[in-house]
């Protein structure tokens, strides 16, 4: 053990940092990023909004986000306000915080793996213990599974994933109905593919009104294609978003990150037309896929779950040699495939259909009905 090893806190000894391969192909399908790049009208809008602030950066930026947390109230709606809605770098530190403000050391948070692999992560580096209460055989969840795993463990936390990652699968209201029922302690529903949703009214946003203890996070990587930008938020009752400036980081939203996040969201009717292709392109993937005789479940995020697969790791490999990067989750028979444009999407099929041409035997295809 060398030095620094040995000063490191004893939990994060031998521990790896969290990354997805990236490696230099022509289709790059893995991250689930947004694959439309910022349109040149919505790009000139955000642009404008940063000019904005470009001579005053040498005045720290609003520390409490006001007007970005109005303008984020605004587009969930719901009646909410920016006292209801907190703002921060990526909903990943939006997830820290409520971790650092209501878990810790002695605290627990309940996941329901597999799911976004960041969550035990981030309890790890709070002092959080993660306790993971698995899936139902076909990786969902019902209110009764849900239930008895939060009155078993008793957790502090409890984080649902909405639609969840990397299974596609969007929670039915009574699953979240039962979980805070069930619980104690804070429960977080993790919606940042939440726009891309198959019913478009399949979020907890409705039910926050009276739930003092429930959190919906979202982001604005995924459907406003922010990626780069970094920036998430949440939506809780007014007390619980004070008690988050507890932990937060003093001037953590700079003000050219607050003010791109503003131009973005003034642009969402247009940005929602590129969602529209990409649920297009992914539900594109999910019918000839099922076509050639592989399993794939319905989804209403940006990627699928595709099944079917006796060597996972082989047939990743084959469609890399493709020139398709796509990702190996570390799920039995099972890759994820981020949507992508119309290009990318016929790139990543044509590539499917050369692997099982040439080796038929990576997969167990079923039968297609007449």
């Amino acid at each position: 053990m060398s030095e620094i090893e040995n000063l490191l806190r004893e939990d994060l000894r031998g521990q790896s940092p969290y990354g997805a391969p990236q490696l230099d192909v022509p289709v790059q399908l893995n991250t689930n990023e947004n694959a439309f790049a910022i349109p040149e009208d919505v790009a000139a809008v955000v642009a404008e909004f940063i000019g904005r602030e470009l001579r005053g950066l040498n005045r720290y930026p609003d520390r409490d986000a006001i007007a970005l947390r109005t303008d984020l109230a605004a587009y969930l709606g719901h009646g909410l306000t920016a006292d209801h809605v907190w703002a921060a770098n990526g909903s990943n530190e939006i997830l820290q915080q409520l971790l650092q403000a209501f878990g810790g050391p002695g605290r627990t948070v309940l996941g329901f793996m597999p799911s976004y692999s960041m969550h035990p992560l981030l309890a790890r580096g709070t002092g959080t213990a993660f306790v993971d209460a698995g899936r139902e055989d076909d990786y969902t969840l019902s209110p009764a599974f849900v239930a008895d795993a939060i009155r078993l463990h008793d957790p502090d936390l409890v984080f649902l994933v909405s639609p969840n990652n990397p299974t596609g699968t969007a929670l039915e209201a009574e699953v979240i109905e039962a979980a805070y029922e069930a619980a104690r302690g804070i429960v977080v529903i993790d919606e940042a593919y939440a726009e891309f949703a198959r019913d478009p009214h399949a979020t907890a946003l409705g039910r926050l009104e009276g739930r003092k203890r429930l959190v919906v996070t979202r982001t604005l990587s995924k459907a406003f294609a922010f990626a780069g930008a970094r920036v998430g938020y949440l939506a809780a009752d007014p007390e619980l978003v004070e008690k988050l400036l507890l932990v937060r980081l003093p001037y953590h939203l700079s003000s050219i990150t607050q003010a791109a996040a503003r131009g973005a969201l003034a642009c969402a009717a247009q940005l929602q037309a590129e969602v529209d292709e990409l649920k297009h392109q992914r539900d594109r993937i999910v019918k000839n896929l099922r076509a050639k005789g592989l399993p794939v479940a319905d989804s209403d995020a940006n990627f699928v779950l595709v099944g079917g697969l006796r060597d996972a790791a082989a047939v990743w490999r084959a469609i890399l040699d493709q020139g398709v990067l796509i990702r190996d989750v570390g799920l039995p028979g099972r890759l994820r495939i981020t949507a992508g444009t119309e290009d990318e999407t016929t790139a990543l099929l044509d590539a499917f259909d050369q692997a099982i041409e040439q080796r038929p035997d990576m997969f167990d295809l079923q039968e297609q009905q007449p």
